[in-house]
């Protein structure tokens, strides 16, 4: 079974940092693709940032100037650090991971979420 464990959601005030990570476990052969993606009450589900295990990054045009999403192949973890928060960065963040199992079966699984709050 694969597992991923997120960590790092808070109470920051604007323009304070954070750092979520995110950690997947299991018998995974690879993980390709990650991302961040956030849902605030009264709104859908949005992508954040993401990732590729070849390094190409994607983020949501909100968060470009102040998040960053990274990688650890290593440690099949991701990060997001976050800066200059804003109040509308409050949200539920989930980790999504995508790739192989070590059965050979692909697999695209979701974090339990982390709550990120901003005040102002």
């Amino acid at each position: 079974q694969v597992h991923l464990v997120e960590s790092g959601g808070g109470l920051k005030p604007a323009g304070g940092s954070l750092r979520l990570s995110c950690a997947v476990s299991g018998r995974v052969i690879s993980v390709n693709a990650m991302g961040w993606y956030r849902q605030a009450p009264g709104k859908q589900r949005e992508l954040v940032a993401a990732t590729t295990s070849g390094g190409s990054t994607n983020y949501a045009d909100s968060v470009k100037d102040r998040f960053t999403v990274s990688r650890d192949n290593a440690k099949n973890t991701l990060y997001l650090q976050m800066n200059s928060m804003k109040s509308e960065d409050t949200a539920v963040y989930y980790c999504n991971a995508q790739g192989v199992t070590g059965y050979g079966l692909r697999f695209n699984y979701w974090g339990q979420g982390t709550q990120v709050t901003v005040s102002s």
